[in-house]
C-alpha cells in the first residue's frame, strides 16, 4: 500500500488590503470606548435622545449610576471621539458624533466581504 502525502503550499495573504497601523490605532481607541456595558448604554441613551443630545443631569438616574461613575464613562466616550461635549450654563450636554462610528461600520462591512 502506497501512502500519498498531500503537500500544502503556504500562500501568503495579499498585503494590499492590510490595514494601515494608524487606522488600526484610531479604530482601537473607538472600540475601547465602546467596550463597556455602561458606555454602550450611555451611547444608546444619547443616540435615542432628541437631536442625539442629552444633558448630563438626566443620565445618572436613567442609568442607575452615580454622577462620578457617569463622569468617568462620559470622559472615555468623549476621548474616544464618540460623544461631543458642550457646556451650557451649569450643565454639560453630550451629543453623539455619528461620524465616529463610520470607521467601525466600514471595518465590520469589510470583514463581511
Amino acid at each position: 500500500m502506497t501512502r500519498v502525502l498531500a503537500v500544502l503550499e503556504c500562500v501568503p495573504a495579499s498585503f494590499d488590503t492590510l490595514m494601515p497601523a494608524g487606522d488600526a490605532e484610531r479604530l482601537t481607541a473607538v472600540l475601547k470606548g465602546l467596550a463597556d456595558p455602561v458606555r454602550l448604554r450611555v451611547l444608546r441613551l444619547v443616540a435615542d435622545s432628541p437631536d442625539t443630545t442629552a444633558c448630563a443631569c438626566h443620565l445618572p438616574a436613567a442609568l442607575g449610576i452615580s454622577q462620578p461613575t457617569l463622569s468617568f464613562h462620559l470622559k472615555k466616550l468623549v476621548d474616544a471621539g464618540l460623544l461631543l461635549r458642550e457646556q451650557r450654563g451649569r450643565w454639560v450636554h453630550y451629543r453623539l458624533d455619528a461620524a465616529a462610528l463610520s470607521p467601525v461600520a466600514a471595518f465590520v462591512s469589510g470583514c463581511m466581504e
